[in-house]
């Protein structure tokens, strides 16, 4: 198992399980419904690729080549999410022009490992 995806996965997961506990707590009263609803979705999003970053820690074992699975769920992360968590707090507009960015290097990452698992060996 690639202890490097591991430590980023459980890193990323403990992120986004602080970041959605501070939300429903903290956040509530102080967001907006719109603001808090970005927020939330930016938490989700992080933690379903904080889990695809442990996928990508098991499929290295018989694809070494799935890291680039893993850079694109950590670059998705942080263009996606971060943008959103950025942009709930009332970061300029433009951010919205890369959220979408994040959203494409989360969908090549789980590209990446289906061409892996299904190309003939």
């Amino acid at each position: 198992m690639d202890r490097l995806f591991v430590g980023l996965g459980a890193f990323a997961a403990f992120i986004a399980v602080a970041l959605g506990a501070f939300a429903a707590h903290a956040l509530k009263s102080r967001l907006t419904a719109d603001a808090l609803a970005l927020f939330e979705i930016g938490v989700r999003y992080q933690l379903y690729h904080a889990l695809g970053l442990l996928v990508v820690a098991v499929a290295r074992a018989h694809w070494p080549t799935a890291g680039a699975a893993g850079w694109f769920f950590v670059t998705g992360i942080v263009l996606f999410s971060g943008s959103l968590y950025l942009l709930a707090f009332g970061g300029p507009r433009w951010l919205g022009t890369i959220t979408p960015l994040g959203g494409l290097s989360f969908l090549t990452g789980w590209a990446v490992l289906a061409w892996l698992a299904l190309a003939p060996p």
